[in-house]
């Protein structure tokens, strides 16, 4: 058994959308497809990824690096004990002659590969990729039932707030029981009116959670923070730089309702710092690690032993991201859920077709691997790279 190819082209997902920090008119993403040299019902086996939108493409390194090595590993080399192909000894030959430190756009490369090769293994043995993770690392029995929340609100020019309201309420008629929005690109008077007007939406069991994108330094976090008392958010998501884990400690001890943060820390190491030092608080605060930006999910499992051994829930974990790979690992893994891109980032966010969101919920079907085949326009950009 072994990978005959790994094959990388860079695609558009530009938007004419911002949130406090960047536009995505110029944003790019990697699309990956590793081909093996197995056969499943007379097709060959090709295992397909992406990163997550907000880091931009990474086809250079992989090319550079990360791909060349695995092709140029001995095959035996990458096999497990059985014979299959293994993802963690594919990672360690993808990271050799890597210098511990400089989580940031090698991280990217590597997860993207890495959902790649997660998806041929599953489809190798025959199963959707959260059971295969439940059965390697769990108790055998995913739920297949996951928490989704819907992300959106960013500036967009010439909407006010009657296109944020209608947005809102489409995410509210499709079944989703928590909506996201963008702050930190306007006033705190103005966020406040923008922040006020979808709360006047929402029903019973309806929550409204916001992301400043890590605009802030930390008297306007606190500023924030104290406008934010009157409400009941979801959640308030990264104030301050990623890095900045003593900002993210006094904006605690300011705001006793549920904080967020963690999608743009890109390695085991990084979390445990956060975990560490950012006054986190595993009885309401939320973790947003991406495994498609931080290394993969062999970096991943890495993550979720160090929060077991700090008294973290798994089920505090709601990936960044919205994509199929983290709600795989929800369900397998027992996550507390994921995000989600209904209108924006397609083909590559979203679910398989026919999957519909159910107060809050989506039901994953039993598709084999992360599931992209299911999803129609997906798998047409899959197919046209690998065929």
């Amino acid at each position: 058994m072994r990978i005959l190819e790994i094959r990388e082209s860079t695609r558009p997902i530009a938007s004419n959308i911002r949130n406090a920090y960047i536009d995505f008119s110029k944003m790019t993403l990697s699309l990956v497809a590793v081909v093996t040299d197995q056969v499943r019902d007379g097709r060959p086996v090709i295992g397909y990824g992406f990163n997550s939108n907000g880091r931009y493409g990474q086809g250079a390194l992989m090319r550079e690096r990360f791909i060349p090595r695995v092709l140029g590993a001995a095959p035996d080399s990458l096999l497990d004990e059985r014979g299959l192909l293994c993802p963690h000894r594919i990672w360690a030959a993808m990271m050799t002659n890597e210098k511990p430190g400089g989580h940031g756009e090698r991280s990217v490369a590597v997860g993207t590969i890495d959902m790649a090769v997660w998806d041929a293994v599953a489809k190798i043995e025959g199963k959707p990729l959260y059971q295969l993770l439940a059965d390697r690392y769990g108790d055998g029995r995913p739920n297949r039932r996951v928490f989704v929340y819907a992300a959106g609100g960013y500036y967009w020019p010439g909407k006010g707030l009657e296109g944020l309201t209608q947005e809102m309420r489409s995410y509210l008629g499709r079944g989703y029981s928590v909506v996201k929005m963008k702050i930190g690109g306007a006033s705190l008077a103005e966020d406040c009116r923008r922040i006020e007007a979808v709360l006047a939406l929402l029903g019973p069991g309806q929550r409204l959670a916001v992301d400043a994108n890590g605009r802030f330094d930390l008297p306007t976090a606190i500023d924030y923070a104290k406008a934010f008392s009157q409400y009941d958010l979801f959640w308030y998501e990264e104030a301050g730089d990623p890095l900045d884990y003593a900002l993210q400690a006094e904006l605690a001890n300011h705001y006793d309702k549920p904080l967020a943060t963690g999608e743009n820390l890109f390695s085991m190491q990084d979390a445990r710092n956060l975990i560490r030092y950012a006054g986190m608080r595993p009885d309401r605060d939320w973790l947003q690690f991406d495994c498609a930006l931080s290394y993969g999910l062999v970096e991943y499992l890495r993550t979720l032993a160090m929060l077991g051994e700090h008294g973290w829930s798994r089920s505090r974990c709601i990936p960044h991201g919205g994509h199929q790979m983290s709600l795989a690992i929800a369900a397998g893994l027992g996550l507390g859920g994921n995000e989600s891109y209904p209108d924006l980032f397609q083909p590559y966010g979203g679910f398989p077709d026919g999957v519909r969101v159910e107060d809050g919920y989506v039901t994953l079907p039993e598709l084999v691997g992360i599931g992209f085949e299911g999803k129609a326009d997906l798998r047409a950009e899959m197919h046209a790279l690998a065929h």
